[in-house]
């Protein structure tokens, strides 16, 4: 479901979208697409990112940017970053949205399977806000949407490392937002719930899942991948443009 809102501020604007393959960022992509914006993308998932990058342009929507990147490499994503801004014009707004959420006992953390939780969760999302923000600030300034989870406020068990990073994105979302506003550039950070991906629905949400989940928000509908998309838009354009250090949730009421 495409957003009824248009908003003209990201009309051939550069938007740089990490994870933008599959999910939540498969939705951001068609969405700043729909908006007229110049959508770069990066992710480790050629595969499902040649059929997204098909499917939008089959449909006479605009030329996507992708390169296979893994943004833990934290010079390789940053490197990324410079060459869309140089291609697609200057960067104006970064989405952080690569994570990866699989569940893991405590006690099956080791320091090395600690780290790589980190350098995805919340390392990448720093590591693109230095270099996207060192653009911004060169310029007219910018918006950088960091995400975040309701899981950094409710602490399900068997996540430790996920729930210590996506806090952690909160945390740096306020410090970022403080240091480059004197540079025009706004941070901000959404937190979904448990979003309906093609990926929750074939590992965790199943059907008794789902039923638990429903009895514990306040609106009794999947939360979609374009719910959240919506918002990232409005967080994006100019009309947000005194929100800043602000995190946002999306969850049908659970929190």
């Amino acid at each position: 479901m495409a957003t009824s809102a248009s908003y003209p501020s990201l009309r051939d604007q550069c938007v740089f979208i990490t994870g933008g393959a599959t999910g939540i960022g498969a939705a951001l992509v068609k969405a700043f697409a729909q908006q007229g914006a110049n959508v770069a993308f990066v992710d480790i998932d050629v595969d499902s990112a040649t059929k997204l990058v098909e499917a939008i342009e089959s449909e006479q929507g605009p030329k996507l940017w992708f390169q296979a990147i893994d943004v833990t490499n934290a010079q390789a994503l940053q490197q990324a970053i410079l060459e869309a801004d140089a291609e697609l014009g200057p960067v104006c707004v970064l989405v952080n949205n690569a994570a990866n959420d699989m569940r893991h006992a405590p006690g099956d953390v080791t320091p090395e399977s600690w780290r790589d939780c980190m350098a995805i969760n919340l390392d990448a999302a720093f590591f693109a806000a230095q270099a996207a923000a060192g653009l911004m600030t060169q310029r007219n300034g910018g918006s950088i949407i960091n995400f975040s989870s309701i899981n950094a406020l409710l602490g399900p068990s068997n996540m430790p490392g996920y729930v210590t990073a996506k806090a952690g994105i909160i945390g740096l979302t306020k410090a970022l937002a403080r240091d480059y506003g004197p540079g025009g550039v706004r941070v901000n950070a959404i937190l979904p719930g448990w979003v309906a991906t093609e990926r929750q629905l074939q590992t965790w949400l199943t059907p008794d899942e789902e039923s638990r989940w429903m009895q514990q928000v306040a609106l009794q509908e999947r939360l979609l991948p374009e719910d959240v998309a919506n918002l990232a838009l409005f967080l994006a354009a100019a009309e947000s443009k005194m929100i800043t250090g602000q995190s946002f949730t999306v969850d049908a009421g659970r929190t």
